[in-house]
């Protein structure tokens, strides 16, 4: 038998340390686990940092993690968030190596090594380094906001005081696929008009700037001062802007975005343009449904990992992804915070249809909100698979129809002096 110094946290999320016989690290793991600890560290004795340096190295630790001062070097376009793919697939990896008993700081460890990406993999470590040190898990993320929003530091906090980590995390993991898989769609539904009305701007910038000009001169050759039809000169018309005034449109172009993305910065804008969104044709249906599949997977997993609702609540509005939600949340807390229902407030928020509001009424009467927010969640990932599928078949013959429009009236444009110079050569010939 062997000796083993532990580092564990108990039901209280209070630090513990002491040391066990055992005949492996995986058997001291789980006696901890059986007395009700969480092992967040579990070494050899004499292998490893010993628990009375454990405080020494703690504060290593936080030092090394101070804001440090800046040195003279500048480095530019530092990479310093991971996709939500890789994070994903980190948490899956790490809930399997924790559910398959090796202890936290031993799976960091594994998944530092394997990590190929270079930010993560640092962040591991650094993760590691601090767990080591005697910090939580939950206070170690804390120090990496940009990899670890708050709704992944309190669901792990809360698993850490509930000694359900490995639950946590796979149920982070699990929240984290349907999310991106949510996003993706939506994405892919929204990039497909993006790109044919790029196409289409391209297209007619090229057919006015370069052919367009070719076109004009034969005109002026071949039929002298003699009338264009108010088609052609409407796109000679445009031709010349665009020859003219290229650089004013690029900037106007510029100008449009850059007021964009100010207007989205103020909240006062940002309200507004989210309202718009959820009021879109076409758009607005899928915008509200994404945003509705993300507010009641955020809170029902909040609460069904162990975050009291307050707090969930709070969460959820900051990951909200609509303002317009947002405040919806923001006012569904102030209810719950005065002991009052949650239904009437996202009732007159206007967002939430009617059997979302029987769903979340059911579910508070019943003593089942989490479950019933999940279930929620789930209906309208379904909703968003059938919009964004019923999206795709509508837009595309609306954009084939557009590039159409644009391409056939410069191409009628063009030929319509064609036809009368034709019809003038063989007049002459006859």
């Amino acid at each position: 038998m062997a000796k083993f110094e532990y580092i564990a946290l108990d039901a209280r999320g209070q630090e513990s340390r002491g040391v066990l016989e055992a005949a492996s690290a995986n058997e001291a793991v789980g006696q901890l686990r059986q007395s009700g600890f969480f092992p967040t560290s579990v070494v050899e004795e004499g292998k490893g940092p010993s628990v009375k340096t454990a405080k020494s190295v703690q504060k290593a630790v936080k030092a090394a993690a101070a804001p440090k001062a800046k040195s003279g070097g500048i480095q530019i376009f530092e990479r310093k968030t991971v996709s939500g793919k890789v994070l994903m697939i980190f948490t899956r990896q790490l809930a399997t190596l924790i559910d398959a008993g090796l202890p936290l700081l031993r799976g960091l460890t594994v998944l530092a090594k394997q990590e190929k990406d270079l930010v993560l993999r640092n962040t591991i470590n650094s993760l590691a380094d601090a767990v080591q040190g005697g910090s939580t898990f939950s206070e170690s993320m804390a120090q990496h906001p940009r990899i670890f929003n708050k709704l992944y530091i309190n669901m792990v906090k809360a698993g850490e005081l509930g000694g359900v980590l490995e639950l946590v995390l796979q149920r982070l993991a699990e929240f984290q696929e349907k999310a991106q898989k949510i996003k993706n769609k939506v994405v892919s539904a929204m990039a497909y008009p993006v790109i044919v009305l790029l196409i289409a701007i391209l297209i007619m910038v090229f057919l006015l700037a370069f052919i367009v000009p070719r076109f004009e001169a034969i005109f002026k050759d071949m039929l002298g001062n003699k009338p264009l039809p108010d088609i052609t000169r409407a796109v000679i018309g445009a031709s010349n802007l665009v020859k003219t005034n290229w650089a004013y449109l690029i900037a106007g172009a510029v100008a449009v975005v850059v007021i964009f993305k100010l207007i989205a910065r103020n909240p006062s804008g940002r309200q507004f343009l989210d309202k718009v969104a959820l009021k879109l044709p076409l758009f607005g249906d899928l915008s509200r449904k994404s945003s509705i599949s993300r507010f009641s997977r955020t809170l029902g997993t909040l609460v069904t990992s162990g975050v009291p609702i307050l707090q969930a609540l709070n969460i959820t509005r900051e990951t909200a992804g609509n303002a317009v939600v947002a405040d919806a949340v923001t006012k569904v807390h102030d209810a719950v915070k005065e002991g009052e229902s949650i239904v009437q407030p996202l009732e007159a928020s206007g967002v939430f249809p009617p059997m979302v509001i029987s769903m979340v009424d059911v579910g508070e009467e019943t003593g089942q909100l989490p479950e019933m927010l999940l279930k929620i969640a789930e209906v309208y990932d379904d909703e968003v698979d059938n919009a964004v599928e019923g999206l795709t078949s509508l837009l595309e013959p609306i954009m084939i129809v557009l590039l159409a429009l644009i391409v056939g009236t410069i191409v009628i444009a063009l030929f319509m002096p064609l036809i009368s110079i034709i019809q003038g050569m063989q007049g002459g010939a006859g």
